[in-house]
């Protein structure tokens, strides 16, 4: 099976306390699934109790990779100056928590939708693929996608979850979730619910998201009133300025269900502007849970996104793809967070 461990500890050594092979060593120290967890495990513990690391140069040379993945962000309007969605930063822990435990490193970018990202890694061959997080406008965002598939490189995006979609895709049961803040919403005897948010082919994952709110409304015999649907991008701008919108229109509602917590913040402080009180008047449902929801006046209700589990998918789906196998998009189920702006 092997032979007694002498020196510096090598994968063989592993593999003869293990009483496993070499290359099942090799596989378990990549994270692969094809090992079972409880040898994985095994194997894990035996490595460090031999001090045991992966020499990653003579991987690298043998297997013509970098070990290296790159995550990409992508400019988004912010209430700072950051230009990151706040949700897609806390991905990032569980994006880099994947990385360390499979032995691989991570390179972090800040991109511009409109520079030749797509081109740079590569042409330079610094990462084996790519992490895709924030896009803004997607018929801009699937033309360099088309890019990276005609060329052959290595990608996963996070995103909505379509049959036409291009690449590899991991994300929110977006559908499923608006349905959900549609049905809580109705449940507290709301029925005229204003959406805030694009909801179009440009913003797939907000579209989304008005369609599940549909769906909710149709399955009470209710219709949605599209004078209550009013565009707005993830900002608390554009969530000002979509209430201002709804309330100069006279139109009545008494429910707002926005696309993103930062319009949803956005929205509950141009409410307030109005003389509306929140939930009292107007009960308010967010998206994302980002930490500022829970501390909002009063505190928002909103879809709770799986950070861990995304950035471990999105990893898997990844690593998946370098390693010349067929990975099926993945969709995870979003949890309702009820909080005190729908009373809660």
């Amino acid at each position: 099976m092997g032979r007694a461990p002498t020196g510096r500890p090598t994968s063989f050594d592993i593999a003869y306390e293990a009483g496993v092979s070499q290359p099942t060593v090799s596989r378990a120290l990549r994270g692969d699934k094809s090992v079972s967890v409880a040898t994985r495990e095994r194997i894990e513990q035996i490595a460090r109790d031999l001090n045991y690391t992966v020499d990653k140069n003579a991987s690298s040379l043998r297997s013509q990779r970098s070990n290296t993945l790159a995550l990409l962000f992508f400019e988004d309007p912010t209430p700072d100056e950051s230009g990151i969605n706040p949700f897609f930063l806390a991905m990032l822990g569980s994006i880099t928590r994947e990385c360390a435990n499979r032995g691989l490193d991570l390179l972090i970018s800040f991109q511009k939708m409109e520079d030749d990202w797509h081109v740079r890694y590569q042409d330079s061959h610094r990462a084996d693929g790519l992490i895709l997080l924030g896009y803004g406008d997607y018929e801009i965002y699937e033309s360099r996608l088309q890019q990276l598939v005609g060329q052959g490189t290595h990608f996963v995006r996070w995103g909505s979850v379509r049959d036409d979609n291009v690449g590899a895709t991991v994300g929110s049961d977006n559908v499923g979730a608006g349905r959900l803040a549609g049905e809580h919403l109705l449940d507290l005897g709301r029925s005229k619910i204003a959406f805030l948010g694009h909801a179009d082919d440009r913003y797939p994952e907000f579209a989304d998201r008005y369609r599940g709110l549909c769906a909710a409304l149709e399955s009470r015999g209710l219709t949605a009133d599209a004078a209550l649907q009013k565009g707005a991008l993830t900002s608390e701008e554009d969530g000002e300025a979509a209430v201002r919108d709804l309330v100069a229109s006279g139109e009545p509602f008494d429910a707002v269900f926005a696309a993103s917590d930062l319009i949803a913040i956005g929205a509950m402080r141009a409410l307030q502007a109005a003389g509306k009180k929140v939930p009292e008047d107007v009960a308010v449902v967010g998206f994302d849970d980002i930490p500022a929801a829970s501390v909002t006046a009063p505190p928002l209700t909103t879809l709770m996104q799986d950070v861990k589990g995304a950035g471990a998918l999105l990893v898997d789906a990844l690593v998946a793809q370098v390693e010349g196998k067929n990975d099926e998009p993945a969709t995870i189920p979003a949890k309702l967070v009820k909080r005190a702006s729908t009373g809660g």
